[in-house]
């Protein structure tokens, strides 16, 4: 025999079963959303940058990322040396915020 107590915890369980995975399936959908939205797009211009930065060439005109604008002047493995002005700058390529554009000499 079975007791009304008994059937009605199973009546619960049975009930409860797809409340769970639509909730899964709903932080399921959020988590792809953001990734979409906010990860891939992040990863992917960082990747440009990255690309950009390797492309770098004598002559190009750079922006750094405290915002001193210039030339190139000489490359390295990892610095670059710029001409501002009268000024002349060695930085870390990983500084260099924003390629603007090169000089057609070269």
């Amino acid at each position: 025999m079975t007791s009304p107590l008994l059937m009605l915890l199973m009546l619960q369980e049975s009930t409860r079963g797809p409340g769970i995975s639509i909730f899964l399936l709903q932080m399921l959908a959020f988590v792809a959303i953001i990734y979409f939205l906010m990860i891939r797009p992040k990863m992917q211009q960082e990747k440009r940058h990255r690309a950009r930065l390797k492309g770098l060439r004598r002559g190009d005109e750079i922006v750094t990322s405290g915002g001193i604008v210039g030339k190139i002047t000489e490359l390295r493995d990892d610095h670059l040396t710029i001409k501002s002005g009268e000024s002349r700058f060695i930085i870390v390529r990983d500084r260099v915020a924003e390629v603007r554009g090169e000089d057609k000499k070269s």
